[in-house]
């Protein structure tokens, strides 16, 4: 899959490469194989490029996952209350909207690879400390160093779809998007038994994760120094060459779009559910009499239900001219789930872990919109800053919401009966960003 994606590219990029007006080439060389270097060289780095997105998806879910499989034991040893807890599961959308907003930033000054591969390792650095810090204020601390990188790199991962593949943005996000589940599976799945075979200790179970983002950062070292504003592609604008209406530097006001308030609050409530199942879902099964290694199973199940799903949603979302349907079949999956928890969360346990693993494919389906609904790469930038940052702001609560109602309440009624309430908003400000309109048309209208 990665060689045919890169061979497209590759084609794409000979078909752009024409011989100097005016000239002929030499024979046996001369600008001839200077063009064919260049075309080499940017065909190579293609390929780099879908290897480091992959590599870098694969990373940005593990360290949530892997401490929602061992969210008990890690409250036993570091002595964190169900409150305490709740703020630990509220910190990966609050690190994501705080830093998340600097990413456009950042990759201005310094390039858009650059900044992923310093959020890989900050990601790995995070991974590695959190474990061993002793206390719950460590933990906190070294989690969010590793939640800074993978904001960053949230935000920037459809800015480098757009530079780079600004033809197959369905295809290519459907790739990434399918890596990130399978990450987030593997990291449910395998966290429970690979600290058992590590002799028991949560802390090394954790800690096995920074090797894998350490090896994310490598594909990512070679593009250091590329700063440029378009892929080996050409630029997907309306003309190439020129900004779209509305868009120029600093023109493209991002809030006065309906379309992107309604991205952003779609990306809040999904986020809300998505963080909320990967934070509490494990202890909601083994709360109901599930052993501990089938909850984590259970876990692996939903999100292992995003890897065939994050490929197809995207594919069939650009192929769409209003992405509403979708918005509305993923979000009664999840009020059935929800459902299925309170009634009979042992019971059905395998229905209600499929039911919000496909609810949950509701991200990228978001991410996917937020490349649809700017035209330009610089709008998309900017867009998925807002949407991402502005989401998860509205996100922070829902984890520590329910952290509170379960502790207080003694059970998982009105928890989950708050998810299933939010569910509903969720499909109408899906709705809404699915129509099919750009954000630098609505911001230059206004």
């Amino acid at each position: 899959m990665l060689g045919a994606m890169a061979s497209d590219e590759t084609r794409t990029t000979t078909s752009t490469t024409r011989p100097v007006r005016g000239t002929s080439e030499p024979e046996g060389g001369g600008e001839g194989e200077r063009e064919t270097g260049i075309t080499g060289t940017r065909a190579w780095l293609t390929r780099l490029v879908v290897v480091g997105i992959v590599l870098s998806a694969l990373n940005l879910r593990p360290a949530i996952t892997s401490l929602g499989a061992l969210l008990e034991e890690v409250r036993d040893g570091l002595g964190m209350s169900g409150t305490t807890a709740g703020v630990l599961t509220s910190v990966p959308p609050f690190c994501f909207a705080l830093f998340g907003v600097m990413a456009p930033r950042l990759a201005r000054r310094f390039g858009a690879g650059a900044v992923v591969c310093a959020g890989m390792a900050a990601i790995a650095a995070g991974l590695a400390i959190r474990p061993w810090t002793g206390t719950a204020a460590g933990f906190l601390a070294a989690s969010a160093l590793a939640l800074m990188g993978i904001a960053v790199s949230n935000v920037l991962m459809p800015v480098i779809v757009k530079r780079w593949f600004p033809d197959r943005v369905g295809s290519m996000t459907g790739l990434y998007s399918m890596a990130l589940a399978l990450g987030t599976a593997a990291a449910a799945a395998i966290t429970v038994p690979m600290t058992e075979a590590l002799g028991g200790s949560w802390q090394r179970g954790l800690t096995v994760w920074a090797v894998l983002a350490a090896a994310a950062v490598v594909p990512w070292i070679p593009l250091l120094r590329d700063r440029g504003e378009s892929g080996p592609g050409p630029e997907a604008s309306p003309a190439r060459g020129t900004p779209a209406k509305g868009e120029g530097d600093g023109a493209l006001r991002i809030t006065r779009s309906r379309t992107a308030w309604a991205l952003a609050v779609f990306f809040g409530l999904q986020a809300t559910a998505a963080y909320v199942t990967m934070g509490w879902m494990a202890q909601i099964f083994r709360d109901a009499g599930v052993p501990a290694d089938t909850a984590g199973l259970l876990l692996a199940v939903t999100m292992a239900m995003g890897v065939p799903l994050a490929f197809v949603i995207p594919r069939v979302a650009t192929r769409l001219p209003h992405q509403g349907p979708i918005v509305i079949a993923l979000g009664c999956c999840g009020l059935l789930g929800y459902a299925g928890l309170y009634l009979a969360p042992a019971g059905g346990m395998w229905a209600w872990a499929i039911l919000l693993g496909i609810a949950n494919c509701a991200f990228p389906l978001a991410l996917t919109m937020v490349g649809m609904r700017a035209r330009t790469g610089a709008g998309v930038s900017r867009l998925s800053a807002f949407a991402q940052s502005a989401g998860y702001l509205i996100s922070i609560p829902g984890p520590l919401v329910v952290g509170v109602l379960y502790q207080h309440s003694g059970g998982w009624g009105l928890p989950l009966a708050l998810m299933a309430g939010l569910m509903l908003p969720q499909m109408a400000v899906g709705v809404l960003a699915g129509r099919d309109r750009t954000v630098e048309d609505e911001a230059a209208a206004r």
